[in-house]
């Protein structure tokens, strides 16, 4: 295994041991037996290691999460979501340092345009692996691509409300059980339209009209 390798198994431990803000560039060389000029060479900089530690753990999780999800027998696709959420909800006690150390790359990012850009980067390929997924749950649907795309992004946007809720308030937050049995009922009623209908009709007027459109 070469420096880079070496340098990235020892962030992806890290990164859970010690958070995002706490690891050191010496605890990397430490842990990965390399050198500081290593870290600069392959990464840049020690904080888009530790990016690239978080976005590879983040991967296998969202490929795991998927997998459960796909492998459920005649499901609809809501019935998928709502396992897919519950397994991501029961997963947060183990993913907890990884969750916080997210956070802390996020706010980092905010004052370095090339976190910023990796962690872009980063978010964009997790997107289009999650709307290959809505996709496949999905086969005797033709779903456009754009389409699969805002799917995506919803549940993306479901799962970080989540965590940050879970991270906030960990007591409140319902258990994955009552997650998938109550939202997969909610959301099959909340969806369903009339032959012809498109569901934007149940929209108030003012909600569908666009944000810069003037009210009646």
């Amino acid at each position: 295994m070469g420096h880079r390798e070496e340098l990235l198994a020892a962030a992806r431990r890290l990164v859970r041991q010690k958070g995002f803000a706490r690891t050191t560039a010496r605890d990397l060389v430490a842990a990965s037996n390399t050198n500081l000029a290593s870290i600069g060479y392959h990464f840049g900089s020690k904080e888009q290691l530790l990016n690239q530690a978080i976005a590879d753990e983040f991967a296998e999780w969202a490929q795991h999460v998927g997998q459960i999800a796909l492998e459920v027998d005649g499901a609809t696709p809501l019935d998928r979501l709502a396992v897919a959420l519950a397994t991501i909800r029961d997963s947060y006690p183990r993913l907890r340092p990884l969750l916080v150390a997210f956070m802390e790359a996020t706010a980092q990012a905010e004052r370095s345009p090339e976190l910023r850009a990796q962690l872009t980067r980063h978010v964009t390929a997790a997107r289009q692996v999650i709307a290959e997924m809505v996709r496949a749950s999905m086969p005797n649907v033709d779903l456009p691509g754009d389409q699969a795309t805002a799917v995506a992004s919803f549940i993306m946007a479901l799962c970080d409300g989540l965590a940050w809720q879970w991270l906030i308030d960990p007591d409140s937050l319902p258990d994955g059980q009552t997650l998938m049995s109550s939202l997969g009922s909610a959301l099959a009623a909340g969806l369903t339209v009339g032959p012809g209908d498109s569901p934007l009709s149940a929209l108030p007027e003012r909600a569908a009209t666009s944000p810069g459109a003037s009210s009646p």
